[in-house]
């Protein structure tokens, strides 16, 4: 991503929750009021079309030859990671934090977080613009959700952590989506010995993606594609795992996972009626701090 701008596929991700939004009630799988505050005019007058069913069948047609499978993956994995974070929420997880938050909007569209601090980490350039969107739109940044910015060439996660006196007390949800696959190994590994730091019985829901797809994208349909469009953004992927190695890769950092589905699994858990195939690389996983568990370390 080129430092001056916000990410191009944070915006996409912002476009795809809005134009499920703007579904009937009885057929969305959740309401985001605020995303399409945060997309550009050509993704808003999309949007804004897409009730009627010729656009809706045109817009959705368009985006699943670009990127196949990009929509309802993208769809499925938000409802999953909101249905992970309220059962944290309910397990006594007692604050959240978001790394790489983009313009994830649960801290203001989700219920349940209301009387739960969230701690929302970023690039100065899209935290100050979410800051300003939510300043016109709500009027003002709600009292539960603190903005903090890093540059990841000036400073590290735990400097962060120390100027800003995170409490590592508490039981914590972090929220770590679509954020690996742009990071190097040693940079994740660094991550997540970050967030071991967290009381025991704090999750880590996280996203990455299938290894397979770095090192061979043709055995996916349309990898070789998103890859090459991903290059043309200058947001390149560079860090995948194997799903049968995850549980040991967790636990070196005494975290112990509970869950791993991939694109095409959450799909099927929430859109069993929505047809598309594609994007069955990307996957998301819950773990837990358990210091009980036995560590590989």
């Amino acid at each position: 991503m080129k430092a001056s701008k916000t990410s191009r596929t944070a915006q996409y991700m912002a476009f795809f929750r809005a134009l499920e939004t703007k579904r009937n009630e009885n057929e969305r799988l959740f309401s985001d009021p605020y995303a399409i505050h945060f997309i550009d005019s050509k993704l808003r007058l999309a949007v804004n079309l897409s009730p009627y069913p010729f656009f809706r069948k045109y817009i959705g047609d368009i985006i699943n030859k670009k990127i196949p499978g990009a929509l309802s993956s993208g769809i499925a994995r938000t409802k999953y990671i909101d249905n992970l974070l309220e059962n944290a929420i309910s397990k006594g997880v007692e604050q959240v934090i978001i790394l790489g938050a983009g313009f994830d909007t649960r801290a203001v569209r989700l219920g349940f977080l209301k009387s739960i601090p969230v701690i929302e980490i970023d690039h100065p350039n899209t935290s100050n613009f979410k800051a300003e969107i939510y300043k016109k739109r709500i009027g003002k940044i709600p009292e539960n959700v603190t903005f903090l910015q890093i540059d990841f060439n000036k400073e590290d996660l735990n400097q962060l952590a120390t100027k800003h006196h995170l409490d590592f007390s508490k039981p914590t949800a972090v929220i770590w989506e679509g954020v690996t696959n742009y990071l190097t190994e040693e940079a994740v590994k660094s991550t997540f010995s970050f967030i071991s730091k967290f009381a025991n019985n704090s999750h880590i829901i996280f996203t990455y993606v299938h290894k397979d797809i770095l090192q061979n994208p043709d055995s996916f349909l349309g990898g070789k594609k998103l890859l090459e469009d991903l290059e043309n953004i200058e947001e390149h992927w560079t860090f995948g795992l194997l799903p049968e190695d995850v549980p040991n890769f967790l636990n070196q950092f005494d975290i112990k996972l509970s869950e791993d589905l991939g694109a095409d699994e959450y799909r099927e858990r929430f859109l069993p009626d929505r047809s598309e195939k594609g994007y069955e690389f990307y996957r998301t996983a819950i773990g837990v701090k358990d210091l009980g568990h036995s560590s590989a370390i």
